[in-house]
């Protein structure tokens, strides 16, 4: 991602990788929908069931078709312009690029095969950093659509406007109805706790059914700063105090709507001994670099798309080979 530093941890995220310019200021043009589809370099990056079309010649790769050759749909956001850092064939730099949302029978009639349909979780981190950006802001925009059908102000149905970047209630003109409905943002923290041995503090959530464990997470509350937020959710579920947080870096996470803003932070003095809530969290451990070696480990742990994947591995030293 253009300004980033290729050492620096932000660099390590998946998902905060991008080749984009999102050309905000163009998404007020009217009609600029219809004036993409009428340009033959405009792509087009097809959804379905919250999956990505893939190249059918690179499995870690997205297919840009032609917008003019896909079939008019509900959902279509404008992504922005292929940028010229994308590192990508100078053939497209400049392309514009539109998220479209195909129904059912749409997608099965362009590739019905489901193995042909990538999902962000899984290959995320494999995809190109223009594949990953696109993917991942494509998926955040079209989710916000899915759940703002109607607006939460009035209840009326609800219409995309502004290259897809906003909703207001249909039969309303866009610009004085007043009611524009803009996408959110969830931010949710996630912690590396650290004790005097350098150990760090791992849990298995009740949903992953005991078996495979990460760091500890939460969402950041109304009036609540997110350092407060860190020591709030670890006290929460682990029962321990911690002290000093440091902020790490920031992941997307549209899944269906969450930013991981990542956090380190050490275990306070004195603290009690750390007892899992029963709720979320079922079990909890402190793991040395030896229990999380390949090949002693016996756990499983985050994917590599995900910012927890990451601050594991910063704290371990190196890279863990294990999915």
């Amino acid at each position: 991602m253009a300004g980033m530093m290729p050492d620096s941890f932000s660099a390590r995220l998946p998902l905060s990788r991008s080749g984009v310019d999102r050309d905000y200021l163009a998404r007020a043009t009217p009609g600029l929908l219809d004036e993409l589809r009428a340009d033959a370099a405009t792509r087009a990056l097809l959804l379905s069931r919250g999956q990505a079309l893939l190249s059918s010649t690179d499995p870690v790769a997205l297919d840009l078709v032609p917008f003019a050759d896909v079939p008019r749909a509900e959902t279509a956001v404008y992504l922005g312009r292929i940028a010229e850092d994308a590192l990508v064939d100078s053939g497209i730099v400049g392309s514009g690029v539109v998220a479209v949302v195909l129904s059912d029978e749409q997608a099965d009639a362009i590739q019905a095969d489901r193995g042909s349909w990538g999902d962000l979780r899984r290959i995320g981190a494999e995809l190109s950093a223009l594949d990953a950006g696109l993917f991942t802001q494509a998926l955040a925009i079209t989710n916000f659509h899915a759940s703002h059908t109607f607006s939460p102000r009035t209840g009326e149905a609800t219409v995309p406007a502004k290259g897809g970047w906003v909703r207001h209630p249909d039969g309303h003109d866009e610009e004085s109805s007043g009611q524009h409905i803009f996408p959110r943002t969830d931010p949710a923290i996630i912690v590396g706790v650290l004790d005097d041995q350098d150990r760090l503090l791992l849990g298995a959530n009740a949903l992953w059914g005991g078996d495979r464990y990460s760091l500890l997470a939460g969402f950041v509350e109304p009036g609540e700063s997110l350092e407060a937020a860190v020591i709030r959710e670890i006290n929460e579920e682990a029962g321990i105090v911690v002290v000093d947080p440091v902020y790490l870096g920031s992941q997307p996470w549209p899944f269906p709507a969450s930013i991981m803003i990542g956090f380190s932070a050490r275990l306070a003095p004195g603290s009690p001994d750390a007892v899992p809530d029963g709720e979320e969290i079922i079990d909890l451990r402190w793991f040395t670099r030896h229990d999380l070696s390949d090949g002693v480990r016996t756990i499983g742990i985050p994917g590599r798309a995900s910012i927890a994947r990451a601050i594991i591995e910063q704290w371990f030293g190196g890279p863990l080979d294990a999915p």
